[in-house]
């Protein structure tokens, strides 16, 4: 039995989209995050070292990393589904959008979450100027113009197709969906990048996609 350690309003909840895409059984134990520091529970590391989610564990074997994870279930039990076959150009956009996930959107994300942090942390009132232009100028030397670009970038993907590798869904969309889902409550995306936020509204209609919502509990990303 698939066991996935699922922390709340994390990336982990693409792993029970992608188990449910596959239909396959798994069990759920659930990770709260901290209140104030929105961190995982030091419980986790007793599962992986690094104390993370997703991890998934197996007949002994423990997984963590998105990327891993989805290829691991791919490769074990996904008998040709949610993957193009190997050896295609789609095979290998699946790939490089599998990895880009975590690879290159996210970084500006996590960019914006530190810039926003130091400029909302409460501070004495004579340094909040200087945390604020600091705050400001990593907005816009770094995190704003690589978000613009990620988005021009993905929006003209999917003017080449309805899904990221391809005409047919696979595993590679449910990787994407948690920077854009990200994206969308915070970063910026909107209806200026109508393909991404189709996207969206494609996966967020997926009977798939509403079963883990209803496994896995809510999905606040705003309170990531």
């Amino acid at each position: 039995m698939i066991t996935v350690h699922h922390l709340e309003n994390s990336r982990s909840q693409r792993v029970l989209w992608l188990l449910e895409e596959l239909g396959l059984a798994y069990r759920i134990k659930r990770y709260e995050r901290d209140p104030k520091t929105r961190l995982a529970p030091d419980a986790l590391r007793k599962v992986h070292p690094l104390g993370k989610s997703p991890v998934i564990t197996e007949a002994g074997t423990t997984i963590a990393e998105s990327g891993a994870i989805v290829e691991y279930l791919i490769d074990r039990h996904g008998a040709g589904r949610l993957a193009p076959a190997a050896g295609t150009p789609e095979r290998l956009r699946w790939t490089y959008w599998l990895h880009f996930a975590e690879g290159s959107a996210m970084a500006p994300l996590m960019m914006k979450l530190v810039f926003d942090k130091i400029a909302s942390t409460p501070v004495p009132f004579f340094i909040k100027p200087v945390t604020r232009m600091i705050a400001a100028k990593g907005m816009s030397a770094y995190a704003r113009p690589n978000l613009e670009r990620q988005f021009d970038f993905m929006e003209g993907e999917l003017s080449r197709s309805l899904w990221f590798a391809g005409d047919a869904f696979s595993a590679a969309d449910i990787q994407m969906s948690f920077p854009l889902e990200a994206a969308a409550e915070g970063a910026g995306l909107d209806a200026s990048r109508p393909k991404l936020m189709a996207f969206l509204e494609r996966i967020h209609a997926r009977p798939a996609y509403l079963k883990a919502l209803e496994r896995g509990g809510p999905y606040d990303l705003g309170a990531f």
